[in-house]
């Protein structure tokens, strides 16, 4: 049985292109990068490459570039970092960002307004007129549903209002464009195992001029703002991976595009209104495909499709079936919303593997539903 891996939302492979650049760094350049030995200094020369490529991919300069462990971390770093007495973000953030909101009131330090969303997840960019706050923090994609924000428009108005801006990006690299100078933003987070790099490495972007205390104290690494030694090898590898998304994100993103389309098309025309799609219906990921499917659950009908990996919506605890804090911030009926199956495209996903997935899909559905009316 061959596997149909539709969950790149989750995490990439990591490109064979990608290993290739980070394996010397391995083996051979060793060194560490703050010392000035031959080796030292060829584990430098990799690091201040990576920084450029991934400055390069999102129009910012090299300085403007801190290597993080992940997204998780640069997210943190930014809320907890700044630590602001007055915060805004969404109720469909990454747990990342709602969990440091979170901490940030629970000590005391400030307060934090989460702005609703539509039914489609998208925020509508007046409730940010005349905000009162030091951070904005509010996501570019989302990764359940696939909803894109419009984050020039939305950094723009929380920047009339005297508030700095962050943005999560993690998603977006790869499959459209991503550009802070457009964009007007403060702050924003990259993650390397959602664009065909390692898991354990990220990047925060903190425009020049914007000040922040050190996040992870010690020898003063990352320009004295993340001490420990840098991991050469994963930063090389996130830099060969921005380099190799910067020349294919157009083509991939309109590959993508045209299978989850095709996807949705095929299912929609065997199971007609027995499937509701979540998320905007154009301003979306273009890999991104959230569907419910009604009377049934999500993990019952993943469990009929074992060659298929994807991930569903809502948990299941003791037996109760709960939406995740995205669909339900979008106002799905629970009834409805326990059904959602995300599936989430990549680069290495094949015309026969949509055709498979769909027909696979709509059988599994067919049975389980036959099994709950017996």
């Amino acid at each position: 049985m061959n596997l149909i891996y539709l969950d790149y939302n989750g995490t990439t492979p990591v490109d064979a292109e990608v290993v290739e650049v980070m394996l010397p760094y391995l083996r051979d350049h060793y060194g560490n990068p703050s010392t000035k030995s031959p080796l030292g200094q060829k584990a430098r020369a990799g690091l201040d490459r990576a920084r450029e490529q991934v400055a390069e991919l999102i129009n910012a300069s090299p300085e403007e570039i801190y290597f993080t462990s992940g997204a998780t971390e640069a997210n943190n770093w930014v809320v907890l970092g700044l630590a602001p007495t007055q915060m805004v973000t969404t109720t469909i953030e990454h747990p990342s960002v709602l969990r440091a909101c979170e901490r940030l009131e629970a000590q005391g330090i400030g307060t934090v307004r989460k702005l609703p969303v539509d039914a489609h997840g998208c925020v509508r960019p007046e409730q940010l007129d005349g905000v009162a706050a030091g951070l904005v923090s509010i996501m570019h994609s989302n990764n359940e549903v696939g909803t894109l924000q419009p984050i020039a428009e939305l950094a723009a108005r929380a920047r009339q209002a005297g508030a700095l801006f962050h943005s999560d990006a993690a998603q977006s690299l790869g499959k459209v464009e991503v550009d802070v100078q457009a964009w007007g933003v403060d702050f924003l987070t990259l993650a390397g195992h959602k664009l065909y790099a390692p898991k354990g490495i990220g990047a925060l972007y903190v425009r020049k001029g914007v000040r922040m205390d050190p996040y992870i104290l010690g020898a003063g690494q990352e320009r004295g703002q993340r001490s420990g030694t840098e991991n050469v090898a994963l930063a090389v590898a996130l830099g060969a991976a921005c380099e190799l998304a910067g020349r294919r994100w157009r083509e991939d993103g309109a590959r993508m595009r045209r299978l989850r389309d095709e996807l949705q098309q095929r299912l929609q025309n065997e199971l007609g209104e027995r499937v509701l799609i979540n998320g905007h219906p154009e301003q979306r990921l273009p890999n991104t495909l959230s569907v419910n499917f009604r009377g049934t659950t999500g993990a019952a009908l993943l469990q009929e499709c074992p060659q298929l990996a994807a991930s569903t919506g809502p948990a299941c605890h003791d037996g109760v079936v709960r939406l995740s804090h995205v669909l339900a911030a979008l106002g799905v009926d629970p009834e409805v919303g326990k059904g959602a199956v995300r599936l989430s495209l990549g680069r290495l996903t094949t015309d026969q593997e949509v055709e498979t997935t769909a027909s696979t899909l709509v059988a599994a559905y067919r049975k389980v539903s036959l099994l709950a009316q017996g």
